[in-house]
């Protein structure tokens, strides 16, 4: 997330600017300790010993101390959102005179190069920690005030001046919402229309392809490999357009709210004005939220994201799943088709290879359930005023939505994209199948049709035999009623051919001839 550069290139503040002086929690000494340099900061609790080299300060520095957890820090996408947030607030708060124009436009310029991505490695602190997201906002408060002051030459405070008309309460929600909405806009939905477009141009090759329909995993009537990959691509295009249904919700930032929703210390119209901005120049649809009590105690967009995320998952199964099954063999499997030959698939029986994207795409699904059912508990997490679960869901919405990316463009291109169909087995398949004799049943009856296919099944003989040696119908009727392909387009057969108009034939069917002695 780039951020913009325009009208941010402070001039270093001259001596005697009358910018405010020295706020405590700001350096105070530099010492050297064991195993290295470092410094010595304070904050309201105290003094805290410090890296020299971090631009981070003691609140950070805490937080780092306080949550030796997992190893797993914020996401940078969260901390970019942060940034671009307190670039947009530096310019308005500068505008609307909270801060010097000066120390605006050198917050708002570090803002930018930490949106940039360029200070990535001096955000250390632990994903599980404070449940508002406090020492991760307070981290960014801190590396801005660092960066600003260094272009001013003069001091820059992380609560007062970076802080100013916000709260971690507020900062933090409309990150993880902007955060969301970028990677869904420039990562998730152009994997998906990938995704679907490489099923659409299989679909529309294998058009012709006939093979047998499978419910319960049993036989059923013929149906073309390009209707089952054109369903795939629908599936997947639904998946999309949940995303876009849910994006006016995530587009709703609870910025102005400030500590609980009244918006203490935020000036009039200040919200509106710092959205207009990240709206702007992120080319998102934003708007302030219309309730900031709701905007604030829960976090019902997340999980109702995340829902859509699930729910593109199991649609990914289904289609994984089935490509597995279609591949399945050589010889003992169903063998339709043949997927592209990555890698050796085992450590102990040579010349095996495996379908080892479509399981990769299966491993991604449950992570991102697991993720969901995180997010699911985590959003029930609003205490009155504030949900104090917020990192966690910025973790795993995140990871969904990139997971999801991921896998969606590698299924595309390693595995869909190189889909051959092996058209003798298919139609063989089609043609072999018991349930063919769905269209003869508008001429024999149901049950007449149930017998033929016992018999049939019973004596290992075709349904073709076993109508001609009762004599129900002639060759030529059943070489037009059991054309497979004929069958897979639907419609009831009329003498071999698909009637006009739908499902329900319009034209009358003779009556089926008399059953005769066996």
């Amino acid at each position: 997330m780039a951020y913009p550069a325009g009208g941010v290139a402070p001039a270093p503040a001259s001596a005697g600017s009358g910018w405010p002086g020295p706020s405590a929690g700001r350096v105070t000494s530099v010492s050297t300790a064991p195993g290295g340099t470092d410094r010595v900061e304070r904050d309201t609790m105290g003094e805290v010993r410090v890296p020299a080299s971090a631009k981070w300060g003691a609140q950070t520095q805490r937080a780092v101390q306080n949550f030796p957890l997992s190893g797993l820090v914020v996401d940078p996408a969260v901390i970019h959102a942060l940034a671009h947030i307190k670039g947009a607030a530096a310019e308005v708060n500068g505008r609307i005179g909270v801060l010097p124009p000066g120390m605006a436009a050198a917050i708002a310029a570090a803002a930018g190069e930490v949106a940039d991505g360029r200070w990535d490695d001096q955000f250390p602190v632990d994903v599980f920690q404070t449940g508002s997201g406090t020492s991760t906002n307070m981290n960014v408060n801190e590396v801005l005030a660092t960066l600003a002051a260094e272009r001013l030459d003069a001091p820059v405070h992380p609560n007062d001046h970076v802080n100013a008309s916000q709260s971690s309460n507020d900062v933090f929600p409309s990150a993880i919402h902007l955060a969301a909405l970028h990677q869904i806009r420039t990562v998730l939905r152009p994997a998906l229309a990938h995704l679907a477009g490489v099923l659409r141009e299989r679909s529309a090759a294998f058009a012709h392809v006939v093979k047998a329909g499978r419910t319960h995993l049993m036989d059923a009537t013929p149906v073309t490999l390009g209707q089952e990959l054109g369903g795939y691509a629908q599936a997947v295009e639904n998946g999309m357009g949940r995303l876009d249904d849910v994006a006016p919700r995530l587009g709703e930032l609870a910025l102005g709210g400030t500590a609980v929703g009244t918006g203490i210390n935020a000036p009039e119209g200040f919200a509106a004005a710092v959205i207009e901005h990240l709206a702007d120049t992120l080319a998102l649809e934003l708007r302030e939220a219309p309730d900031h009590f709701e905007a604030q105690g829960g976090r019902d967009a997340v999980v109702e994201c995340s829902g859509m995320l699930r729910t593109i998952a199991v649609s990914l199964y289904k289609v994984a799943n089935d490509v597995r099954w279609m591949a399945s063999g050589p010889r003992t499997g169903l063998a339709e088709i043949r997927l592209p030959d990555l890698q050796p698939g085992s450590s102990i029986m040579p010349g095996k290879v495996n379908p080892v994207v479509p399981e990769a795409v299966c491993q991604v699904v449950a992570q991102v359930i697991g993720n969901d059912a995180a997010i699911a508990f985590s959003g029930a997490a609003g205490n009155f005023e504030l949900n104090v679960m917020l990192p966690v869901l910025a973790r795993n919405l995140l990871e969904s939505i990139r997971l999801l990316a991921s896998v969606a463009g590698l299924f595309a291109d390693a595995c869909v994209a190189g889909i051959e169909a092996d058209e003798q087995r298919c139609r063989a398949y089609a043609e072999a199948s018991p349930a063919v004799v769905t269209s003869l049943a508008p001429r024999l009856g149901y049950e007449r049709a149930a017998e033929v296919v016992k018999e049939a099944a019973a004596a290992g003989r075709s349904i073709r035999q076993v109508v001609l040696e009762r004599g129900w119908l002639t060759d030529e009727q059943l070489d037009a009623a059991l054309d497979v392909l004929a069958l897979a387009r639907g419609g009831v057969s009329d003498r071999g051919r698909s009637v006009p108009g739908g499902r329900r034939g319009s034209s009358p069917l003779p009556e089926p001839p008399e059953a005769r002695p066996r």
